[in-house]
């Protein structure tokens, strides 16, 4: 299917999925391409760099942790990105996009606290820090082979958080806790001999 034929499928699955009255948010790249305009670039340079329009992150020697921020924040919106990973190690990749305040994570690999791959879910740093009802079980199946792209698109809206995995809905939880506006961050895991890429990152404020 051509790219575009594949945009106008998503977006009518995407209002199908919203109860069919919702339109399409025009979404704005977020990541030019180029550099790290619209996000906060002290200390990214140890950490981040940008290849042939990828955003690439990976650790250094210490295996520190960083935090990417965007330098405006969101309360609700729409957040739509490729991603691709693969592991080098037994520990996996542990990466993922966080957002609100208190703060809330959709986990990109593998769960530190439970060395399982979470990939979809919703990390809430609480008891249990992955609540069951907003985990994403089915993501092996929505998700290509290791190392290949893949479109992730999360929605924060109101209380209610909702991932998609390559068009199809993975997740979702809601949550009155997490009502802040806060920057998005991506998030480089420390301890974690770990590279993780980001590219086509565009968001729409709702």
């Amino acid at each position: 299917m051509k790219p575009r034929a594949l945009a106008l499928t998503f977006s009518l699955y995407l209002a199908a999925a919203l109860g069919g009255t919702a339109a399409e948010p025009k979404l704005a790249p977020l990541f030019n391409g180029k550099d790290l305009t619209n996000f906060k670039a002290e200390g990214a340079a140890e950490f981040w760099r940008i290849e042939n329009g990828v955003l690439i992150c990976e650790n250094n020697a210490a295996k520190k942790e960083h935090y990417l921020w965007t330098q405006k924040e969101y309360g609700d919106f729409v957040m739509e990105f490729e991603a691709r990973w693969k592991a080098t190690t037994d520990r996996g990749v542990d990466t993922g996009i966080e957002m609100r305040k208190p703060k809330i994570q959709l986990q990109l690999g593998v769960s530190g606290s439970l060395r399982v791959d979470m990939t979809g879910s919703f990390y809430t740093g609480g008891k249990p820090a992955y609540p069951e009802i907003g985990q994403a079980k089915d993501a092996k199946k929505l998700m290509k082979a290791e190392g290949e792209w893949n479109t992730f698109r999360v929605q924060a809206k109101g209380n209610t958080f909702t991932c998609w995995i390559n068009g199809t809905k993975a997740s979702e939880y809601t949550d009155a806790k997490f009502s802040g506006a806060a920057p998005i961050g991506l998030q480089l895991h420390g301890g974690v001999v770990m590279k993780a890429e980001y590219r086509n990152v565009k968001i729409a404020e709702l």
